[in-house]
């Protein structure tokens, strides 16, 4: 995944003729590791590829949507790309069909128990919203200041173009689903 995650960043930084310092400048991140992610020798977190992608103008969802094209209106759980953030060890997997013409992206996560990642507000266009479902264990979500706990079977809305924060202060690991909306083209 981390060859993937640099082709990813690459193309997308070279296709809008951006240096590796402009692209630094934009994001608030290091050249260094920039260069790093680029050359596939560090695995990103889901805070830095967060700040990356809003210097690039794409979401962390259509980041990790890369590759998959097919159109196919079936997702089959083996090919559903599965990536882990390092730092937190967070687990995000694309569930929603690749290449079709829905807005709506449907996300599995399993959040290890401590976790904790924040999203600024300049994370997403404005007009996205999204839905966390929990299945499993316990989440406390801070959106614009406020922090919601959420408990199995409980689902908070919110708009992604303000600031949030996952968190994970139970015991076990929080299993939930992310439905995202891109919101009008």
């Amino acid at each position: 995944m981390d060859v993937e995650i640099a082709e990813r960043l690459r193309s997308l930084r070279t296709a809008q003729s951006l240096t590796i310092d402009q692209l630094a400048e934009r994001s608030g991140v290091s050249r260094a590791m920039i260069s790093r992610v680029e050359r596939g020798e560090a695995s990103p977190t889901a805070q830095l590829l967060s700040r990356l992608c809003t210097a690039l103008g794409e979401t962390l969802s259509a980041f990790f949507a890369f590759g998959r094209t097919s159109g196919d209106p079936l997702s089959r759980r083996g090919d559903q790309p599965l990536w882990r953030d390092p730092e937190t060890g967070y687990e995000r997997r694309a569930v929603s069909p690749a290449g079709t013409v829905s807005r709506v992206e449907v996300v599995e996560v399993a959040f290890p128990p401590g976790g904790r990642a924040a999203f600024p507000p300049e994370t997403a266009k404005e007009g996205m919203t999204q839905h966390i479902w929990l299945f499993a264990g316990m989440l406390e979500m801070t959106v614009a200041g406020t922090t919601h706990r959420l408990q199995a079977g409980d689902c908070l809305f919110m708009s992604i173009t303000e600031g949030h924060v996952f968190h994970n202060p139970g015991e076990a690991t929080a299993h939930y689903a992310v439905i995202l909306d891109r919101g009008r083209s």
